[in-house]
């Protein structure tokens, strides 16, 4: 168990309480208390915050669940700091939805597709959402330039992709982002060895982030990095331009109808 889960147990037995009276004093249920003694489920900020409440934990709680959070996926640790950083981010999606321009619908249904995500699923959807957030959602919001393969457009129940579609439609209307889609006749380039992100950073160091089915990669290496901006210049110079793309994906939001 986790040191989170551990604390939440120790003091709510400390104080006398069974795990319904420390839901309703959180206001969550008491299955939920179980999920988050258990480690299947991790608080929110609020719940957090209400468990320092509870506990007179200062925020303790509230340092530990960001702390799980973080560690469901400890590989991108470096990657979520180079987000939340970065100048300009420019990500290459073959195959879905990129994860920072995903709605919740989406995400959803995605994370759906595999078993390893059981009873996980609320916690990962609110991480995500967290990411997006902190990066498109900051003061000085990052630039994002980011082209999807047309294939991962038409990918996904009816009604999630409409909902999906319409959100990168609207996405691409703000200054700090460009959506471009690359069409499935676009032939053989670079891009098919898989999906990446190069972020610049503030600094002027460049770095990128590999995905996989296990788990990622952040390189940071001047050939490693050379190497993704190469593939980059392949699948920029094959996308729509930012008009077409949006034309493509309100013709396929219409088909939806």
């Amino acid at each position: 168990m986790s040191e989170l889960s551990v604390e939440i147990r120790r003091l709510r037995i400390a104080g006398g309480m069974n795990q319904s009276q420390l839901g309703a004093a959180l206001r969550v249920s008491k299955s939920l208390v179980a999920g988050f003694e258990s480690g299947r489920h991790i608080p929110q900020a609020d719940t957090a915050t209400n468990l320092d409440r509870v506990f007179g934990t200062d925020d303790k709680f509230q340092k530990l669940s960001t702390e799980a959070r973080q560690d469901r996926y400890p590989w991108m640790r470096p990657w979520v700091e180079h987000e939340r950083r970065a100048l300009l981010l420019r990500t290459y999606q073959p195959l879905v939805i990129p994860g920072l321009l995903q709605t919740e619908g989406y995400m959803r249904a995605l994370l759906a597709t595999s078993t390893m995500n059981d009873g996980r699923i609320d916690d990962l959807v609110r991480t995500r959402l967290e990411r997006q957030a902190a990066t498109l959602g900051r003061d000085n919001p990052v630039v994002v330039s980011a082209i999807i393969n047309e294939f991962a457009l038409s990918r996904g129940p009816r009604e999630v992709m409409k909902n999906q579609l319409g959100h990168l439609v609207d996405l691409g209307h703000r200054p700090s982002v460009k959506v471009r889609v690359l069409p499935d006749d676009a032939g053989l380039h670079l891009g098919l060895g898989g999906a990446f992100v190069i972020a610049n950073l503030p600094d002027g160091r460049r770095c990128g982030y590999l995905d996989n089915q296990l788990k990622g990669a952040v390189v940071s290496s001047h050939g490693e990095v050379a190497e993704l901006e190469l593939a980059w210049e392949s699948v920029d110079g094959l996308a729509l331009p930012v008009v077409q793309s949006q034309d493509l994906m309100l013709r396929m939001i219409d088909e939806r109808k």
